[in-house]
């Protein structure tokens, strides 16, 4: 194995606490490696090709087949990895595996152009494609390829440059000049962002020193980035602007981001929408309610509430529902969790309930829908009271969420 490889390989998996597998691995403990991998809390970041377990893959065009392969016996790893003309699977072929199974990250070492030729044909969209790095072969250069943003290969490059002492490479415009960038800030608030075009323009805008208008629905920590109007629901700014904070009195701002869960949340006429898991979605139904009423009564409950789906962390009911298969269905397909909550739990939240004596006496309790969403938020607000429907009852709730500004 190249010195130069060998000293990238080493850096990359003690940087991201994997302590000395690779000179475990040459010793022939396996089960020590085994071990050590289990134990590290950043799988997310294991970077020995594909473990069961690990989303981030590394890929070199030239270390030695023979090493690879033995390595990967030894670690128990399935892998599909090529090395020039010996590989058993094309550097393409191993590329479109790695983006057909969601891996969060794809690491090249060696030259761009193989990359690029790589991941070309699996190249789908901004909210779907993987990190992609290439370093190159010396360990000098630390290249953020694609997905800076939402994907995160331009922090996973900055992480990997520092363990390498090598140079990052980045050139997202809003990165190069210090700029606010939407999606940047909507990752890191684990929010959803719709309209992708605004977001080019809210980009192109704060780099060219215009401003653009923000409009949150919830509480935040920080201060608002330079370049960012702080707006009202209308879209025009602040009339208690505070100049310290970028808020400037004026006319309503063409351009604008919105964190909102609606999605009629429409103060700027180009407006981006961060969507924040904020809202909890409350059930009720009767005994062996088929999955299919189910899921019909949720998605009109968000549709007449003007709710995004991506707005819900979880759904939430009584644990007498908790082995009822249309809720679990519901929550399995839509990647929910579903929370359940005893009675005395349910009556034990504070406010003012739509009551039904009918499930008082099922249940115990006189309302599950509206009280399991609420308590389901950290005692949040309710934004849709009981609406009832074949067999099934809804409701909304949301609250207790603040985003930040770094």
């Amino acid at each position: 194995l190249p010195d130069g490889l060998f000293h990238i390989l080493q850096s990359l998996l003690n940087g991201f606490d994997i302590r000395n597998c690779i000179h475990k691995c040459l010793d022939g403990d396996h089960r020590q490696i085994t071990s050590a991998l289990a134990a590290c809390d950043k799988l997310t970041h294991v970077f020995i090709l594909a473990c069961e377990i690990p989303v981030i893959q590394i890929k070199s065009t030239y270390i030695d087949a023979a090493f690879l392969k033995g390595l990967c016996h030894k670690l128990q790893i399935l892998s599909g990895t090529g090395c020039r003309k010996s590989a058993a699977v094309s550097t393409s072929q191993w590329a479109g595996e790695q983006f057909r199974a969601g891996k969060e990250g794809v690491i090249f070492v060696g030259a761009c152009g193989i990359a690029v030729r790589s991941i070309a044909p699996y190249i789908a969209g901004k909210k779907t494609d993987p990190a992609v790095l290439v370093i190159d072969e010396c360990g000098k250069f630390v290249i953020a390829l694609l997905s800076g943003h939402l994907g995160g290969a331009n922090e996973l490059a900055l992480r990997c440059a520092g363990y390498l002492k090598a140079v990052p490479v980045v050139t997202t415009a809003t990165d190069l000049h210090s700029r606010f960038a939407v999606d940047v800030f909507a990752k890191k608030n684990g929010c959803a962002i719709f309209h992708m075009k605004a977001a080019k323009e809210a980009s192109a805008a704060l780099l060219a020193g215009e401003s653009v208008g923000f409009y949150s629905e919830f509480p935040w920590d920080g201060e608002l980035p330079e370049g960012l109007v702080l707006c009202g629901k209308d879209g025009r700014p602040s009339a208690a602007a505070d100049p310290e904070k970028g808020e400037i009195a004026g006319e309503a701002p063409e351009t604008g981001i919105a964190v909102t869960i609606h999605r009629g949340c429409l103060p700027f006429k180009n407006i981006v929408h961060v969507v924040p898991p904020a809202a909890v979605l409350g059930m009720g139904c009767r005994r062996g309610k088929d999955a299919a009423s189910i899921r019909k009564a949720a998605e009109e409950c968000l549709r007449e509430s003007d709710v995004y789906r991506e707005a819900l962390k979880a759904i939430a009911s009584i644990d007498l529902k908790k082995e009822e298969v249309g809720l679990l269905s519901l929550a399995e397909a839509w990647q929910l969790p579903f929370l359940t909550f005893t009675e005395e739990e349910l009556k034990a939240v504070q406010g003012e309930f739509t009551p039904s004596q009918f499930v008082k006496k099922i249940t115990g309790v006189e309302n599950v829908c509206e009280r399991s969403a609420v308590l389901g938020c950290g005692q949040g607000t309710l934004i849709r009271k009981k609406t009832g429907r074949d067999g099934v009852t809804t409701a909304l709730a949301a609250g207790n969420r603040r985003i930040r500004f770094e």
